[in-house]
C-alpha cells in the first residue's frame, strides 16, 4: 500500500485532525474506547481487526497523545489503553458521526445501536453548531477566516 502524505503541516484543522485521527480504524478504537475497550484484546474482539492494523493504529493513536499506555488495572502483566484528556475532547465528534449515521445510513425501522443518557435513558439531543449568542447556525452562516502566524 502506498504510503499517504502527510497534512500535519497544512494550514486547515480539518486536514490535520484528519491527518491525526481520520482513518476509519483509528476512530472506531476511539469510539470502542468510549465503550469502555482497554485491552488489545477487547479491542480486537470488538472489531475484527486484523492484528497488525490494530497495533499500528493504537500506536499511532498513543504518538498522537489521544490514547496513553498504563499498566492493566487488575494487577496483571497486561498493559491497558486509555482515553487521554486529547481522547476525551474527542466525545463531541464520536457523538456527532453517530448522530449523522442515525439520520441518514438507516431506514425507518431498521436496527441500530444508539446513545443514550445514562442518567434518564432518553437519546441524546442533536448536536447542532451555535454561535457564541446561543443561536443556531448552518453553512451559510459561517465564513473561514485565515489566521496569521505569530512566530
Amino acid at each position: 500500500m502506498a504510503k499517504r502524505k502527510s497534512m500535519q503541516a497544512d494550514a486547515c484543522p480539518v486536514a490535520r485532525a484528519l491527518d491525526a485521527i481520520g482513518e476509519r480504524w483509528c476512530l472506531l478504537v476511539v469510539r470502542d474506547a468510549f465503550d469502555g475497550a482497554r485491552r488489545f484484546g477487547d479491542f480486537q474482539r470488538r472489531l475484527g481487526v486484523a492484528r497488525n492494523i490494530l497495533a499500528d493504529r493504537l500506536r499511532l493513536l498513543v504518538e498522537q497523545g489521544v490514547l496513553a499506555v498504563q499498566p492493566a488495572a487488575d494487577g496483571t502483566a497486561y498493559q491497558e489503553y486509555v482515553l487521554t484528556a486529547k481522547g476525551d475532547s474527542l466525545f463531541p465528534l464520536i457523538v456527532a458521526l453517530r448522530q449523522w449515521g442515525e439520520q441518514q445510513l438507516f431506514g425507518a425501522g431498521e436496527a441500530h445501536s444508539q446513545l443514550r443518557d445514562r442518567q434518564d435513558g432518553q437519546p441524546l439531543a442533536p448536536l447542532l453548531p451555535r454561535a457564541a449568542d446561543g443561536r443556531l447556525l448552518g453553512p451559510a452562516d459561517t465564513v473561514v477566516v485565515k489566521l496569521a502566524d505569530k512566530a
